[in-house]
């Protein structure tokens, strides 16, 4: 999905530039950072109590799960993370409009401003994210994992504006997508073993 943003944001532009894929992309880490601090927040509620101590461990069980989940979509061995995206179908009829509204992008402060609107779309991968956000247990966590996150994407999404035609090919090499999928859903596999002390 961000693939297409990232395409849509750039028409109407003659040459990439750097200023505006800084200033969308802060406004995208700046949402996923306050969706980070909410998650944190409504996962701490439940913390507050060690009665529902076995709600944190549902939350770190269901956020290994969807991590594994993502590393098999990533592989294109497993389409199941898609549910999560089609979840967000409403979220996205909100958005669109004042998205739309916004393009094509010709000053710092639109940029900023679509990428706020942009980090507020559904996607599979974010969500994925999200739920280890919910689990952490705190909403200063919860923001710095999904600023983590945004951060994380950020070279491959600037990179995208640049060089879309060979990440594009790096995407399509089935080999180098199955490698990466599979190294995430063992990092979810991992986290489920450290909990149980494997």
């Amino acid at each position: 999905m961000c693939g297409g943003i990232v395409t849509a944001m750039s028409l109407g532009r003659a040459s990439p530039r750097l200023g505006l894929d800084l200033a969308y992309n802060l406004g995208r880490i700046s949402s996923y950072t306050a969706a980070g601090a909410l998650a944190g927040l409504i996962g701490s509620a439940a913390f507050l109590s060690e009665r529902l101590l076995p709600l944190q461990h549902a939350l770190y069980i269901l956020a290994q799960g969807v991590l594994i989940l993502l590393g098999l979509y990533l592989a294109g061995l497993n389409q199941s993370i898609l549910m999560l995206e089609r979840a967000g179908g409403a979220l996205w009829r909100l958005v669109q409009p004042h998205l739309a509204r916004l393009l094509p992008v010709r000053s710092l402060a639109q940029a900023l401003l679509a990428g706020v609107w942009w980090g507020w779309l559904p996607c599979g991968l974010t969500y994925s994210v999200l739920v280890s956000a919910l689990a952490s247990g705190s909403a200063a966590e919860g923001a710095v994992l999904m600023l983590a996150f945004g951060l994380g994407t950020l070279p491959n999404l600037l990179a995208m504006g640049w060089a879309a035609g060979w990440l594009r090919r790096m995407a399509a090499d089935r080999r180098l997508r199955r490698a990466v999928g599979l190294a995430v859903a063992l990092f979810g596999l991992w986290g489920l073993a450290r909990l149980y002390g494997v």
